[in-house]
């Protein structure tokens, strides 16, 4: 086990508005909340409006005890809002509003420093959508020791160019099934068979470690040329908001902190995410225990 794990968290603060209410959430900061509730140090680079709804995240973000030195403010844009409408199943689809503050995160001292110093640095697509977040994303990549990108397609907030450019600079990669099969197109990898599709991925890219998610079968890990699978855990679906994002947190955790084999860091991480599903919103009170006992069940 690792004495401790720092890491940074860079991309979008915004609310998910449903039919019911609303709800702190992105997937950045749910992963960012999730990992330190498993007790990783953990520090969040995003953008707030001067808006009533930036003193309420503020004030919430207070509450869960998480260090906002690297939250900007930002005159002119406010904060990000997503309307979230939710199918029979409980899966849930996206109007996302541009531009808002997390679209124009700058680069500074601050977050250059807080970067390099981190162990990890996760990043996300959607935070890459506008220029300046983009820009300042491009600078800070570099001084990263280690970087995760959390492929999060939300159509048409993204350009496969870019997505192609970010998987080259991380040293690791998670999507879910749909990604996959996106990326495999546009790679144009004929073979259905996920171990395939990963490995030329993988050459095409150069990232050794990479992660699928497969919803109710569970998840996948590609690691240095061997593919491990888990095939999660039955739950009874609330909503997945935030689910694919507290499973990454809880796969990190495992992998960097804990140091397990890919096997076990694997049903951790799909024992954690189908529990977020089973529980409204998106970042939902679990303890390390309670993720535990699921795992036993």
């Amino acid at each position: 086990m690792k004495d401790s794990l720092k890491a940074v968290s860079y991309g979008e603060i915004l609310w998910d508005v449903f039919p019911d209410g609303k709800k702190l959430g992105g997937a950045p900061l749910n992963l960012c909340l999730r990992l330190k509730s498993l007790g990783v140090s953990v520090d969040m680079i995003s953008r707030l409006g001067t808006d009533a709804l930036a003193e309420e995240t503020r004030a919430k973000l207070d509450l869960l005890d998480l260090n906002q030195s690297l939250i900007q403010e930002d005159d002119e844009l406010e904060t990000g809002q997503v309307l979230v409408t939710l199918d029979d199943s409980g899966s849930a689809s996206y109007e996302i509003k541009e531009p808002v503050a997390w679209d124009a995160i700058a680069i500074s001292k601050e977050n250059q420093k807080a970067v390099a110093h981190a162990d990890l640095f996760i990043f996300g697509s959607l935070a890459a959508r506008c220029e300046t977040s983009r820009a300042t994303l491009k600078e800070l990549l570099p001084q990263s020791k280690y970087a995760v990108f959390d492929v999060n397609l939300r159509a048409p907030h993204y350009k496969m160019e870019h997505l192609v450019q970010f998987m080259k600079q991380a040293q690791m990669v998670k999507m879910n099934d749909e990604e996959l099969e996106i990326l495999a197109d546009h790679f144009d990898i004929k073979s259905g068979a996920i171990e395939d599709q990963l490995a030329q991925i993988s050459k095409e890219t150069d990232t050794s470690l990479i992660c699928v998610t497969l919803g109710k079968a569970g998840a996948v890990l590609y690691k240095d040329g061997k593919l491990h699978a888990h095939p999660g855990y039955p739950t009874t679906v609330v909503d997945t908001v935030g689910a694919g994002d507290s499973f990454l947190g809880g796969l990190l955790y495992q992998l960097f902190k804990e140091e397990s084999e890919p096997e076990y860091a694997l049903g951790f991480a799909c024992a954690l995410g189908a529990m977020v599903a089973g529980k409204k919103g998106a970042n939902p009170k679990i303890t390390k225990d309670e993720i535990l006992d699921k795992m036993e069940e």
